[in-house]
């Protein structure tokens, strides 16, 4: 009632407006000169004259640079032919990515791709890391993990917060893959909360150096790491970052053993007892906007990488279901299954223009953390849906190694809940949308 109501009175404001305005500025598209007498009158375009490609739906390839083309395309070729070889013997006997895998990489320069050239990065813009992202994820969500952590949480926070000597020194070799590193910020008592952080450092002035004591957990490639981006709270309660060698006194990282889920790459601990740091290691960054901008670094790359995952599962379950029979036609002839099929592909390719939306606004210095939290909480969600579904789609063959889609499905069961749990993300939305933090920590 309110709408119909509304709607007149609105027309009836704009005829007044319409007549008070001069005559001149009232004049319409029909009564305007026109100089195309002779012209051929206009043709009907036709909106409808495209293909439809079931393997990019909506055209994706069309928003992308010829470099940005080219990047996806090395990029697949790389991993289809040096990773995806390997995984499903490394994701059975637990054999972790190490040096050599990263080296590889770091040859095709899928390390550090938007750090700049000058530092041994490919100064790539972020939709070309999370089209590498998506590649890599496409073979297994452990190879993109260990990708991630190389280039948004060890070499982003060198190049944003330290010294010209740090990052000379670092850079190249991580970029180059000669150098391994890992971010240990979550600990044994603290995932979702970092701010209650328990790992300390003081400073101790007659050696320059700062003593670090305390704990990590659930940290990617520190078994294998030589380059540590450690997160602890000085004397004055602040949170700071510092760069920690391996082999330093004091310092240990054992693998988590017997993990169900990402076990092609090297997750560990770090211990840390009486740990001495040269104060020239420490960040230039105070508080956690110094780790939280590397998440949003990684989690970029995140919400790209599930869909490669999320997308290789659904080719696998289209070519079964075509190539199985049963009760005479091809599975894919069933009404259900083309249902579950037309679901997994929108959510791939609507979630992909998401990401290349924000993708673009980093570029232009225009995205924000919630942005990415958006994309990064719909992309994971999403893409362990799609996989829990393409493996029903197999049925009792869903469940053997051998069609690769369990693997990504155990591996998107913590890609959902790393770098920020699903509902953790939703509660960043939730404050943007309301304004209201839905939890107060209490002061202890």
């Amino acid at each position: 009632m309110i709408l119909t109501r509304a709607l007149p009175q609105a027309t009836r404001q704009v005829a007044r407006a319409a007549q008070r305005a001069p005559a001149a500025s009232r004049a319409t598209f029909a009564s305007l000169p026109h100089d195309h007498a002779d012209d051929e009158p206009p043709k009907q375009k036709n909106s409808f004259g495209g293909k439809f490609d079931w393997e990019d739906p909506l055209n994706f390839k069309s928003l992308l640079t010829e470099e940005e083309v080219a990047i996806q395309e090395a990029a697949h070729s790389f991993c289809q032919q040096e990773l995806q070889p390997q995984i499903l013997m490394a994701n059975r006997t637990e054999t972790p990515f190490d040096h050599n895998d990263m080296r590889k990489m770091g040859e095709m320069g899928l390390l550090g791709p938007t750090i700049p050239e000058y530092y041994g990065g490919a100064g790539l813009g972020y939709v070309s890391y999370g089209l590498i992202a998506t590649e890599v994820e496409r073979v297994d969500s452990s190879y993109r993990s260990a990708m991630s952590v190389q280039s948004s949480l060890v070499m982003h926070p060198i190049y944003a917060f330290g010294s010209e000597e740090m990052k000379r020194k670092y850079l190249p070799e991580l970029a180059s893959g000669n150098m391994v590193g890992c971010f240990g910020l979550t600990e044994p008592n603290h995932g979702s909360d970092p701010s209650s952080m328990e790992t300390r450092s003081r400073y101790d002035a007659g050696t320059d150096e700062f003593v670090i004591n305390g704990s990590k957990n659930w940290i990617t490639n520190s078994p294998i790491a030589d380059v540590f981006i450690v997160w602890a709270r000085n004397e004055e309660g602040k949170i700071k970052g510092y760069l920690i060698e391996k082999g330093t006194p004091g310092l240990d990282a054992p693998k988590i053993e017997g993990k169900g889920s990402l076990r092609a790459s090297a997750t560990g601990m770090i211990f840390l007892e009486d740990v001495r740091v040269p104060a020239s290691n420490e960040l230039n960054v105070t508080g956690l906007k110094g780790p939280f901008s590397c998440l949003n670094n990684a989690r970029f790359g995140i919400a790209w990488g599930a869909l490669g995952a999320a997308e290789d599962c659904f080719h696998r379950a289209r070519e079964y279901v075509l190539d199985r029979k049963q009760f005479g036609s091809p599975l894919g002839a069933n009404q259900l299954i083309q249902l579950k099929l037309a679901n997994m592909e929108t959510e791939i390719h609507l979630a992909r223009l998401g990401c290349h939306q924000v993708g673009r606004l980093m570029e232009q210095e225009m995205a924000s953390p919630s942005m990415v939290s958006l994309i990064k909480r719909n992309s994971c969600g999403k893409s362990l849906d799609i996989a829990r579904t393409a493996r029903d789609m197999l049925g009792g063959n869903g469940i053997s190694d051998e069609y690769h889609i369990i693997r990504h499905m155990n591996n998107l069961e913590a890609v959902n809940t790393y770098e920020g749990t699903h509902d953790i993300h939703a509660l960043i939305l939730g404050r943007e949308i309301t304004g209201i933090a839905s939890f107060v920590p209490k002061s202890s």
